[in-house]
């Protein structure tokens, strides 16, 4: 559905109140995602993937939930993921009864059916459960149509949406309410849950059991083992979240979520339901520091399809099918508190230089680890000669801003064609390290200080933590002075052991946005590439102490509120924890 923003707007659901983003949790199969609140309310999930419309809206004040809680409003909450999986365990705590509900999105997934399981089960007592199912298709705009109940089986459709449900035979279909009832559960017992959305009628069995089954099974295959790692728990649900988050074209999406908001009724809330090119590049380095597992396959395999496709005009974003991203627009919801409501992303035709810098270190990792495709040996080629054509260009950088000379995509693509160049045969890489010494030069010309400080960019002398990701990536510039950009950079953008990206004139750090996470692993990274370990394990266990209990990161922290802002969960959080556990336990497959 294309959802057009001269729908009229639309009033929040006040059955789903909103909660900080802290303490939503999430369960994903790779092609779409749902996010959950403490009361076992789903209150967001697109479909069929990622890009398409939502049918539960509620997280941004639109209609549509899935709701499963106990009906005694006396209870508290809390939960786990199983480790290493997205299979999420809700557990609430009423005065006389403990309830676990266990959620997952069915694996393996496919791209045009999702089935989502929710088994119920009573710990002890004897507790009664309410059950609402509201199916909003187009943000809210669609509704379900000729609900029938055949075999204890609900089936329902809209245009391009069929719905089936088992275990709630009992439930009435109420109009404007969708599916309603209520059951018990006797101690000891549990109960089944099963909802498939379609883009056609559904055929296949709903066996809870046999989903179940074959769910644990994929999430088995496809998580390794980070016991040897720091922080082993985190950085294998770290791991999870990235296959969560990475569809079977190999595309990952930068977050589930649109229009949550970075600063409260300042205007910044953006849609990050695609793929960033060098969000991907990040997940798969990451990866690839650890070994030679599927979710570098999947990266190198993505990014090089979209660099043969578009050589030059590459976009930084893509839908996970390798589309392009529509521009910003309005939905008309009221969106999440301190948010408006938009979907699209006005990046997507950026020219972004360093992300070209990226891909090159992505296949370079990939062909350490004997894992270079002859496309991705093509699209490195195509990448060098767009580096060549392009880097004296301005470009938007990291942070997506205005066409400037940066340093940090300087500094990437030197970075990235001194990767390559160490991997290709002798003399076959000659070209791509003159092509370096030629950026370096010219970089340093106009962007490094007398006292050996990178600058910002070619006309801003400011601190900039994007440059901390060369220095991250163990790239060593002959004797230009990483050490003193890395302790500027501490020395002006850090407060009470979080990182902020740059300053904003007239502003104190913390006023005009949160610290950003992503900087702040990045400079345990730094710091650990200088040779100081306690340093960066300060850095690392300050920064991961950012995450609400279901483990879950945003992009930016509110250091004085602490608590997450801007959309969830951030994959490039998840992957540079994830480094960081790699380089700081001394066990990384890569120099």
């Amino acid at each position: 559905m294309d959802h057009r923003a001269d729908q009229p707007a639309q009033e929040p659901d006040s059955s789903s109140p909103p909660w900080v983003l802290r303490d939503y949790a999430l369960i994903a199969d790779g092609e779409r995602g749902a996010v959950l609140d403490p009361r076992g309310r789903i209150v967001w999930l697109c479909a069929p993937r990622w890009h398409d419309d939502a049918v539960f809206s509620a997280l941004i004040g639109g209609p549509g939930h899935f709701t499963v809680g106990p009906v005694d409003p006396r209870h508290v909450w809390g939960g786990y993921y199983e480790e290493g999986t997205l299979i999420r365990v809700n557990r609430w705590l009423t005065s006389d009864c403990v309830i676990e509900c266990r959620e997952a999105l069915a694996m393996p997934a496919r791209t045009d059916r999702l089935v989502l399981l929710r088994r119920m089960r009573a710990v002890r007592g004897a507790p009664r459960l309410r059950l609402v199912l509201d199916v909003r298709p187009g943000f809210g705009t669609g509704r379900m149509a000729d609900p029938r109940r055949v075999d204890g089986v609900w089936t329902a459709g809209a245009p391009g949406m069929r719905m089936r449900l088992t275990g709630a035979p009992d439930a009435v279909w109420r109009p404007g309410e969708g599916l309603v009832g209520e059951f018990p559960l006797r101690e000891g017992a549990s109960h089944d849950l099963v909802l498939e959305l379609s883009e056609g009628p559904g055929t296949e069995p709903l066996d809870a059991d046999a989903l179940w089954r074959a769910t644990e099974r994929e999430w088995q295959r496809a998580v390794p083992d980070c016991s040897r790692l720091v922080a082993p728990r985190d950085a294998r649900h770290a791991y999870a979240v990235l296959r969560g988050l990475t569809s079977v074209s190999g595309g990952m999406v930068a977050a589930d979520t649109t229009s949550l908001p970075e600063r409260a009724n300042s205007g910044r809330n953006y849609d990050y339901r695609f793929a960033w090119l060098r969000d991907q590049c990040y997940a798969g380095l990451a990866v690839a520091a650890h070994g030679p597992h599927p979710l570098v396959d999947d990266a190198v395999r993505f990014v090089a399809e979209r660099i043969l496709e578009d050589g030059d005009k590459a976009r930084p974003a893509y839908t996970v099918d390798g589309r392009p991203v529509g521009g910003d627009r309005s939905l008309r919801l009221p969106g999440y508190p301190g948010g408006t409501d938009h979907i699209g992303n006005d990046a997507g035709d950026q020219f972004q230089l360093d992300t070209f810098g990226e891909a090159l270190q992505l296949f370079a990792a990939a062909a350490a680890h004997d894992r270079l495709t002859g496309d991705a040996e093509r699209a490195a080629s195509v990448a060098v000669d767009v580096v060549e054509r392009q880097w004296l260009r301005p470009d938007a950088g990291l942070w997506e801003l205005e066409d400037r000379w940066w340093t940090h995509s300087r500094l990437s693509v030197v970075c990235g064609l001194r990767r390559m160049a160490q991997v290709l045969p002798r003399g076959a890489g000659q070209r791509l390290d003159d092509l370096a010494e030629a950026v370096l030069r010219e970089t340093r010309r106009r962007c490094l200080r007398p006292d050996g400080r990178w600058r910002r960019a070619a006309d801003d002398d400011g601190p900039e933590a994007a440059l901390l990701v060369p220095m991250a990536r163990g790239c060593a510039f002959g004797d230009d002075g990483g050490a003193a950009t890395r302790a500027y950079i501490e020395s002006r953008l850090a407060e009470d052991g979080y990182l902020y990206r740059f300053e904003h004139p007239g502003e104190p750090l913390g006023e005009a946005e949160g610290a950003f996470l992503l900087c702040g692993f990045t400079m345990a990274l730094a710091t650990h590439r200088l040779g100081d370990r306690v340093g960066a394990f300060r850095w690392f266990e300050r920064t991961r102490a950012a995450c609400g209990p279901p483990g879950l990161f945003a992009e930016e922290y509110d250091v004085r509120q602490r608590q997450l802002r801007g959309n969830l969960p951030q994959a490039f959080v998840h992957a540079t924890l994830l480094e960081s556990a790699v380089r700081l336990a001394g066990v990384s497959a890569l120099p």
